[in-house]
């Protein structure tokens, strides 16, 4: 039996499907907490933000999109090798409240291919290029939380290269999701929507729960996960217990008092970037900058349908190649 010539095969089956089950409601957390590092536990409050607090006069908001545009297979020696195929892009937003002016200041999109394959070609057709991703080990996937980790670097990059452009040591970077590796970065938050996790006990809670507008939390962490963080409340929202919370993070090697200043700074800068309802049906905590940056990153990425017909087409014309040498 004649082995199939070297190459990439594109899987018919929508890449979509490889996502897993809704997490559902928020679930009690595990994580040991510090609660005092800021109030005592028993003194526990809503925190207004102080009224001679200025927000920064210049804002950077980050967010990055991803996209799996095909599962793809390699036929090795030892085997198949499946691979997935995605495009993803970062950008950053400057807020110059000064002029009270938004700028999209850099968007960057990049592909790769990210597949356990020994042999896996790149594929390239006029101005599209996915470059191979190698890794160690990973069915599909841990293969898209690698594609996820290449996002991140990414993030991380257009964000340095706007510090550099706007040159403000007095700046605040926000980060749209969980801050993960990206503590390094000087002056930053990440900014969390979504509420997977109930971390607080029942009567720190009940203090986040009825939060006003512009309040905030006093900041707590983890003992395992070591972030600082804490809950805003922002304007907008519906009177629903959770509505318009969020949980913001900065990193664990800041001392507790600089973790309140920047928490004392979120509470004065992101409330007055909330959403209206009647634009965006995840106001009011998607910031105006960031939906506006993901609407136009998502653009970037270009048609899926054209990209898995481009990568098919190149993925046949490669093998066609490999198997006439």
């Amino acid at each position: 039996m004649n082995a199939p010539p070297a190459g990439l095969w594109v899987d018919a089956w929508d890449p979509a499907y490889l996502d897993g089950a809704d997490a559902g409601p928020a679930t009690p957390s595990n994580a040991d907490l510090e609660l005092d590092v800021e109030l005592p536990p028993d003194q526990w409050r809503a925190l207004p933000p102080p009224p001679d607090l200025l927000a920064p006069e210049h804002v950077l908001l980050v967010d990055g999109v991803r996209r799996r545009d095909a599962v793809v297979w390699t036929a090795d020696a030892d085997g198949p090798h499946p691979g997935l195929a995605a495009s993803y892009a970062a950008g950053v937003v400057h807020c110059d409240l000064g002029r009270g002016a938004a700028t999209l200041l850099t968007a960057t999109v990049e592909r790769g291919i990210f597949t356990t394959s020994p042999t896996a070609p790149p594929i390239t057709w006029g101005q599209i290029h996915y470059p191979v991703h190698r890794v160690d080990s990973g069915e599909l996937p841990q293969l898209d939380g690698v594609a996820q980790q290449s996002l991140t670097e990414l993030e991380i990059r257009v964000a340095e290269r706007a510090r550099d452009q706007v040159a403000d040591p007095g700046d605040l970077l926000v980060l749209d999701g969980p801050l993960r590796q990206r503590g390094h970065l000087p002056r930053a938050v990440g900014y969390v929507k979504s509420h997977r996790s109930q971390y607080l006990p029942a009567d720190q809670n009940q203090v986040v729960t009825g939060l006003a507008p512009g309040q905030r939390s006093p900041v707590f962490r983890g003992t395992n996960w070591r972030l600082y963080t804490w809950y805003l409340r922002l304007p907008g929202a519906s009177g629903a217990p959770w509505s318009g919370l969020a949980r913001v993070e900065c990193s664990p090697q800041l001392s507790p008092s600089a973790a309140v200043a920047l928490a004392d700074l979120s509470a004065v800068t992101l409330p007055r970037f909330a959403a209206s309802a009647y634009k965006d049906s995840r106001a009011p905590q998607n910031l105006v900058p960031i939906a506006g940056l993901e609407q136009r990153l998502r653009a970037r990425l270009g048609d899926r349908a054209l990209l898995r017909r481009g990568l098919t087409r190149a993925a046949a014309l490669a093998r066609g190649g490999a198997a006439g040498r």
